[in-house]
């Protein structure tokens, strides 16, 4: 009797600690990825911008003027980038060149771009498109022009950030402002801004 109540106490704690068993064996659900704030597919940037002058003869003084783009983000790390910028007022009174020089450029191209470090990011761009030199003679006024650049900016908020960038932007002008045809000299103009971003 004993032997048989035995046998039957050690054949219900199998059965009573299966089900035990089996519930610790499934593997957990991974809980949904939390989202930390809002996704902006758009960038676009106005200041301040600053370019040298190099195919105009007697120069000794860049110009200003403004500076603008718009960005599209595809994902976390690629954008393409359209820039543009007028430039009309010297840097400096020393600017001694003939006529009033001014400087219009409208770039596009490809844009890296990763977070840094805190609220700072940093970003890559090369950039294609035409330079028009204005205000003096010069052939051709719009050049073929290409270059890169590299930029940062600083977040103020999940909308706004501060941007300070350069370019070297080349392009392909004669070499005097009174020169007829076209010339196979490119001259390289640095290129720089600083101003806001507005992310939507």
């Amino acid at each position: 009797m004993k032997r048989k109540l035995l046998l039957s106490i050690l054949a219900v704690l199998p059965a009573a600690l299966m089900p035990l068993v089996a519930h610790s064996q499934i593997k957990p659900e991974k809980p949904p990825a939390v989202i930390t704030g809002p996704v902006y597919k758009y960038r676009g940037y106005i200041g301040w911008g600053y370019t040298s002058i190099n195919q105009v003869s007697q120069s000794r003084s860049g110009l200003q003027g403004i500076d603008a783009s718009f960005t599209r983000d595809w994902g976390k790390y690629f954008g393409i980038t359209a820039q543009g910028g007028h430039y009309a007022w010297s840097v400096t009174a020393s600017n001694s060149a003939i006529g009033s020089p001014t400087v219009d450029h409208i770039l596009v191209g490809p844009e890296l771009h990763a977070a840094l470090y805190g609220p700072t990011s940093i970003f890559f761009h090369g950039l294609l498109g035409a330079v028009h030199t204005g205000g003096v003679t010069i052939s051709p006024s719009v050049s073929f022009a290409g270059g890169i650049g590299i930029g940062m900016d600083y977040s103020l908020t999940p909308r706004v950030a501060l941007r300070l960038y350069g370019d070297n932007i080349g392009s392909d002008f004669t070499v005097t402002p009174y020169q007829s045809g076209y010339s196979p000299h490119i001259r390289w103009n640095a290129h720089a801004g600083f101003g806001l971003v507005y992310k939507f």
